[in-house]
């Protein structure tokens, strides 16, 4: 599965489990970062927009890691690459 494949499959994930994807123009010690946080309640990943898609689907991999994911469709490699995560 391409990087883009992975990432667009994580960002539909992401939104069925409800937390919202951004992707924002980061600068000075948060460029090139980002990752999974809470804002007013609700479960945000924040992603730098320059960030290339294999780097953004190991963070979105990352982020989703801890939630459950049973009742959401996943493709396999996407399955397999979040129970991956889980067991490091």
């Amino acid at each position: 599965m391409k990087p883009e494949q992975m990432t667009e499959a994580l960002e539909q994930a992401a939104t069925q489990l409800g937390v919202q994807v951004r992707y924002d123009t980061m600068t000075g010690d948060a460029a090139g970062g980002g990752g999974l946080c809470k804002v007013k309640g609700a479960w945000w990943v924040i992603i730098d927009r320059k960030t290339p898609p294999a780097e953004r689907a190991a963070m979105l991999i990352e982020a989703l890691a801890g939630f459950d994911t049973d009742a959401v469709f996943l493709p396999p490699q996407v399955r397999d690459a979040i129970a991956a995560r889980r067991s490091e």
